[in-house]
């Protein structure tokens, strides 16, 4: 059976089919709210429903307190409407007119950047381009239906070839690439997907904050706002746990060099042989203490 959403305050409605939740359906229908890993474990698509029942689903209780239940949150990814509903949530106008597709592509070129990190050059048909916003990720599908998120790392304006960093976690994905993978390869993804990507309907400083391969993202919003000419002041924070971990660190100190991109590199466990002397600790440490204010 069907269900009809409402979203509050903008009034959108869309229409919830047997076996979807939430977030499937208002993404089939065009309207993008806020999300993230897809599986009720980030709370990035947390919102209230104001009308109606839900079933919660499945998910991680630290992003869907009790609390926060009983005054009627739910996770959108997870929750699928028992009744109508009225919902309020945060919507993403600047991604809505991006069509989610499933696409093949070509393993153009594997470079491994570090010993447990490795940069993936997907190339797509001849016909094709992605259109994404810089930020975003994509899914890719693995032939036991299992889907591996990884955030591209180029800009949407250097669309030639996709670019991907994965760290070798020693999951099925990871393990297939830095094992078996070879270049030629066809996958499969589906993209572009989430809601992380930069607004530019502001005037404010932009701060960036990355760990680990999580710099891939914030690599693609700096590549943007450079090619777009945006002048607002930013700071890229990077943390890793030792030297080799910041694997494109010439690249961040070339944009702070050429481009007045602040960066502060910081490390959590430095080895004797990394001879670090910037910032260590904890990354997300050292911008509350460089911005106890982040208004």
């Amino acid at each position: 059976m069907s269900h009809q959403i409402t979203i509050k305050p903008s009034n959108h409605v869309f229409t919830v089919h047997d076996g979807e939740t939430i977030l499937e359906a208002a993404l089939r229908e065009g309207f993008v709210i806020a999300y993230g890993c897809r599986n009720g474990a980030c709370g990035t698509c947390k919102g209230k429903v104001l009308e109606g029942l839900v079933d919660y689903g499945k998910y991680q209780e630290h992003a869907l307190p009790d609390t926060e239940k009983k005054v009627g949150m739910a996770l959108f990814c997870q929750a699928r409407p028992l009744t109508d509903l009225g919902v309020e949530c945060r919507e993403i106008g600047a991604a809505k007119d991006i069509q989610i597709r499933t696409l093949p592509c070509r393993v153009q070129k594997m470079r491994r950047i570090a010993p447990d990190i490795m940069m993936l050059y997907l190339k797509l048909p001849a016909h094709e381009r992605l259109q994404f916003l810089a930020g975003q990720y994509i899914d890719i599908l693995m032939k036991d239906g299992m889907r591996r998120s990884l955030s591209m790392a180029s800009a949407p304006h250097d669309d030639t070839f996709l670019q991907l960093h994965l760290r070798n976690y020693g999951g099925p994905f990871s393990d297939y690439v830095f094992h078996r993978m070879t270049e030629k390869e066809i996958l499969r993804f589906e993209g572009p997907l989430g809601t992380f990507f930069l607004r530019e309907d502001s005037a404010k400083p932009i701060i960036l904050l990355a760990s680990g391969t999580g710099f891939a993202p914030i690599k693609a919003i700096v590549e943007h706002v450079l090619y777009k000419g945006i002048k607002r002041p930013m700071t890229l924070y990077w943390g890793g746990r030792v030297r080799a971990d910041l694997y494109m660190n010439d690249l961040a100190e070339q944009w702070q060099r050429e481009h007045g991109v602040r960066y502060v590199p910081v490390l959590s466990d430095a080895r004797p042989e990394d001879r670090w002397t910037g910032r260590t600790g904890l990354v997300h440490r050292a911008v509350t203490e460089d911005h106890p204010d982040l208004s």
